[in-house]
């Protein structure tokens, strides 16, 4: 849609609200025994798994795609009740040139391949590169793209120029679905980041992301409360429902049940399936997987015990 400036500027946010909320969810909220073990299997299905590394090769790609086919060890699914769930991850995401070897290794499994574009993770490159490598990566089998904006544009509330260059990648990724990751530990206030959101759904993103991984701050609940609440506003003004993924940091499977409650509260039962919700954190896998295997042995298992992902 065009630029509407209306839908957000001028909208003030009370940061010391959003934390006061934020941190409110973890304390009122409490899951235990299956309960717990059912929102952490959920999670499973809602975890982008990542290999983002310079020593990124061939081998790791297709052992991460074998976690991704079977994220939870069979004698844990069997435990739970579940050995017959065809349980996998949300998508593998790797850098450009790892795509062929992903698309390769998931071949019909329905999982699908997210690539990182546009000069990830800081994005400081001429645009019509940036649309390229877009292009390059779809062409190479990649169903979904994760781009990154010029937090210039924020910074200076540039917002024309941002929607341009946003609606720009949204027509190079074609019929691949688009993750805006909005960089949120650099745009240095909340109204920045409602703004911005605002933005990256106006001309054409399909999910919304908090962070590259790379940043000093990275995904945070008040950071990801205001995300919601633009989510929120922009579906209430156009009727559209935006995706939303928090990455970078998180590491405990508590951590995944705080998201999701998060999702729950805010937007619905709805933002709990992986088309709207996606975790960017793939360390917390394991986290989960041993959480799982205490609920169903009633022991914590040494970490060398499940796969790496």
């Amino acid at each position: 849609m065009p630029l509407t400036l209306s839908m957000f500027e001028g909208h003030a946010v009370n940061r010391s609200a959003a934390e006061r909320r934020a941190a409110t969810l973890g304390a009122r909220r409490s899951v235990k025994k299956e309960y717990q073990a059912a929102w952490l299997v959920n999670a499973v299905r809602c975890v982008d798994l990542t290999t983002l590394a310079g020593d990124d090769t061939g081998d790791r790609v297709r052992r991460l795609c074998a976690k991704a086919r079977q994220p939870i060890a069979p004698r844990i699914m069997e435990g739970l009740g579940l050995g017959g769930m065809d349980l996998h991850v949300g998508a593998v995401c790797v850098y450009p040139t790892m795509v062929p070897h992903a698309v390769a290794a998931l071949e019909g499994t329905g999982i699908p391949v997210a690539s990182v574009a546009t000069g990830f993770p800081a994005g400081l490159m001429p645009l019509d590169l940036r649309l390229k490598e877009i292009e390059w990566a779809v062409a190479q089998g990649a169903h979904e793209i994760d781009i990154v904006i010029t937090r210039e544009h924020v910074l200076r509330q540039d917002w024309q120029a941002l929607h341009d260059e946003i609606r720009a990648m949204r027509e190079a990724c074609g019929a691949a679905h688009m993750k805006a990751i909005l960089a949120t530990g650099d745009l240095q206030t909340l109204r920045n980041v409602y703004a911005a959101s605002m933005v990256a759904m106006q001309a054409g993103a399909d999910f919304i992301k908090t962070s590259t991984g790379k940043e000093g701050v990275n995904a945070t609940l008040p950071v990801s409360l205001v995300m919601i609440r633009a989510l929120r506003d922009y579906g209430a003004e156009t009727g559209y429902r935006i995706g939303f993924k928090p990455a970078g940091g998180m590491k405990a499977a508590k951590e995944a049940i705080g998201w999701q409650v998060l999702m729950k509260e805010e937007l619905g039962r709805d933002w709990l399936e992986p088309d709207l919700f996606r975790f960017g954190a793939s360390s917390m896998l394991g986290d989960i997987e041993r959480q799982l295997e205490h609920h169903v042995t009633g022991r914590y298992a040494a970490s060398h015990r499940h796969a790496a992902s």
